[in-house]
C-alpha cells in the first residue's frame, strides 16, 4: 500500500494514498482498536452529519463567510457522502471520545479532501481546510448533538413508526377476522371469562397504536437542535445568524420542523431527550415482548400445550423431530425485545454521565438508540410479515376449552350470589362434571334458567356486538 503524508496541529500522519480521510481520522484509527466491523459508527449518522455540513456550507455561503467557488465545492462533496458514494471513507469505532470529535472530523476531512478534488488540488493541501472551511461557525460538541436529534427523528419517522403501523394494521385485521370466535379468558394464567379471540387480538392492535403515540410525542423535543452553540453553548466563533439558516436549509432538506433550541447550554451538556427516546423504545420493546409470547403461548402444542392458533411452518423446527413446528419468530423478536432493554440501560447510564457543559456519552448513546430503532423495526416487518399475516383460529380446540371451562359460572353471580357460584364451580372441577350438572344437583337454578344465563356469547362485555 502506498502512502501520503498529512498534518494536524500534533505533527505528521502517513495516511493511505486512497483514502480521502486525513490526519486525525488516522490518529483515531491507530489509537482506537475497540471493539469490531459492527460497531463502526452507524452509517445513517455520517449521512446526517454530512447533510449538517452541506446546509453549513450553504448558510455560510450566503453569510459572506465562504467563497462561492469552495462552498459550492463543499456543499457537493457533502451530498455525495450523503447519498453514500464515500461510506469507506468513513472507518472510525463507537468507542472514541465521547464527544464524537473524531467522527466530526472524519467528516470534515473527507468532505474537505474530496471538494479539493473537485477543484483540481491535491489531497492534503488544505487549500479546502476541514476545520476553518468545512467545520466553520462549528464545533462537534454542537455539530455532533444536532445529527443526533435528526437522525434520530428520521429513523423512528421514516422507518420504526410505518413498520408500527403495518403491524397494527395485521393485527386489526385479525381482530375483524376472529369477533365470532369465543374463547376461554385467561388471567394468572388460569381460566377466566370468555372474550372472543378478536378482542384478544384488537387489545394487542391497541398496544402498537399507543406505542405509535408515544413516540411521536417524543419526536416533538427532538427537533430543537443546538447548533450555533460552538463549544459550551456561548457561539464562540460563530456568526449570530448562521444557526438560524442552517437549520433552516436542514429543515427544508429532510421535511420535519427543525428549529434552533431555545437553551444552547443544554442541547451540548444533556441529552434528555434521547434519553426519553431511548425509554420509549424500551417501552415498545417491553409491549412487543408480551405479544411475541402470547402468540407463542397461543400456538404451543399441538397436542400438549394450549394449541388456540396455528402459526405458519416457515421451517423445520427440529434437527431430531420430524414434523415439529417450533415459533421462531415470537424466539427472534423476544430476543430482539431483550437486546433494546439493554441498550437502553447503556443510554440510561450515558445520559446521567454527563459533566458540566458537555456529555461524553454521545456516541454510545447514538449507537444504541439507533440499534435498537432499525432491530425494532425490522423484528416487527418480520413478525409481522413472517408470523402474524398467516395466523389461523383452532375453533375446534377454542370451542372445546370453552364448553370445559368453570368461569362460565361468573354469569350466575348477580342471580344467585358469589358463594353459590363458587361452590358449583368447585363441585364440578372436583367430581369432572359441568357446571350445569352441579347446578341442577344443588337445586340453585333449573335447566331452564341455566341454559338462558350461561351464555359465553352474552358474556363479551356490558352489550354484546356479536351477532349470529
Amino acid at each position: 500500500m502506498s502512502f501520503r503524508e498529512e498534518s494536524d496541529s500534533l505533527g505528521v500522519v502517513r495516511i493511505p494514498k486512497n483514502r480521502l480521510w486525513g490526519a486525525q481520522t488516522q490518529r483515531s484509527l491507530e489509537n482506537f482498536r475497540i471493539g469490531g466491523l459492527s460497531e463502526r459508527m452507524p452509517i445513517e449518522l455520517i449521512h446526517t452529519l454530512a447533510l449538517v455540513k452541506k446546509c453549513a456550507a450553504r448558510a455560510n455561503q450566503e453569510l459572506s463567510l465562504l467563497d462561492g467557488e469552495k462552498a459550492d465545492a463543499i456543499i457537493q462533496s457533502a451530498e455525495e457522502v450523503r447519498q453514500g458514494q464515500w461510506d469507506d471513507h468513513f472507518p472510525l469505532v463507537v468507542w472514541q471520545t465521547g464527544s464524537g470529535t473524531q467522527t466530526n472530523m472524519n467528516v470534515n476531512e473527507v468532505i474537505a479532501n474530496r471538494a479539493i478534488q473537485i477543484l483540481g488540488g491535491r489531497f492534503g493541501d488544505k487549500s479546502v481546510h476541514p476545520n476553518d472551511d468545512v467545520n466553520k461557525c462549528q464545533s462537534s460538541n454542537d455539530v455532533f448533538p444536532a445529527a443526533m436529534n435528526i437522525v434520530s427523528v428520521d429513523q423512528v419517522s421514516g422507518i420504526l413508526l410505518k413498520k408500527l403501523k403495518s403491524l397494527e394494521k395485521s393485527l386489526n385485521v385479525k381482530a375483524k377476522e376472529f369477533e365470532k370466535i369465543i374463547k376461554v379468558g385467561r388471567t394468572h394464567l388460569m381460566d377466566a371469562t370468555p372474550l372472543s379471540l378478536g378482542q384478544e387480538f384488537s387489545g394487542y392492535a391497541g398496544q402498537m397504536a399507543s406505542h405509535q403515540d408515544r413516540l411521536k410525542g417524543c419526536l416533538v423535543r427532538l427537533y430543537s437542535l443546538g447548533l450555533g452553540g460552538t463549544a459550551v453553548g456561548t457561539g464562540l466563533n460563530a456568526h449570530p445568524d448562521f444557526a438560524k439558516r442552517a437549520i433552516a436549509f436542514i429543515a427544508e432538506e429532510t421535511g420535519y420542523p427543525f428549529l434552533p433550541v431555545q437553551n444552547l447550554f443544554t442541547s451540548s451538556s444533556a441529552h434528555d431527550d434521547l434519553v426519553e427516546l431511548s425509554g420509549f423504545l424500551k417501552t415498545l420493546a417491553c409491549g412487543l415482548m408480551k405479544l411475541g409470547n402470547d402468540i407463542r403461548l397461543m400456538a404451543s402444542g399441538p397436542r400438549a400445550g394450549f394449541n388456540e392458533i396455528f402459526i405458519p411452518a416457515n421451517e423445520p423446527g427440529s434437527s431430531i423431530m420430524p414434523g415439529k413446528v417450533n415459533p421462531t419468530q415470537s424466539e427472534a423478536l423476544t430476543m430482539v425485545c431483550a437486546e433494546v432493554i439493554g441498550c437502553d440501560a447503556a443510554v440510561s447510564i450515558g445520559g446521567a454521565s454527563g459533566h458540566f457543559e458537555l456529555n461524553v456519552f454521545k456516541p454510545l448513546i447514538i449507537f444504541n438508540i439507533l440499534r435498537s430503532i432499525q432491530l425494532l423495526a425490522s423484528a416487527s416487518e418480520s413478525f409481522q410479515k413472517n408470523c402474524v399475516d398467516g395466523i389461523k383460529a383452532n375453533e375446534q380446540q377454542l370451542k372445546q376449552n370453552l364448553d370445559r371451562s368453570l368461569m362460565l359460572v361468573t354469569a350466575l353471580n348477580p342471580h344467585i350470589g358469589y358463594d353459590k357460584a363458587a361452590q358449583i364451580a368447585k363441585a364440578a372441577y372436583q367430581n369432572g362434571s359441568t357446571l350445569k350438572e352441579e347446578a341442577l344437583r344443588l337445586g340453585y337454578v333449573t335447566a331452564e334458567e341455566f341454559d338462558r344465563i350461561i351464555r359465553p356469547r352474552d358474556m363479551l362485555g356490558p352489550k354484546n356486538k356479536i351477532t349470529g
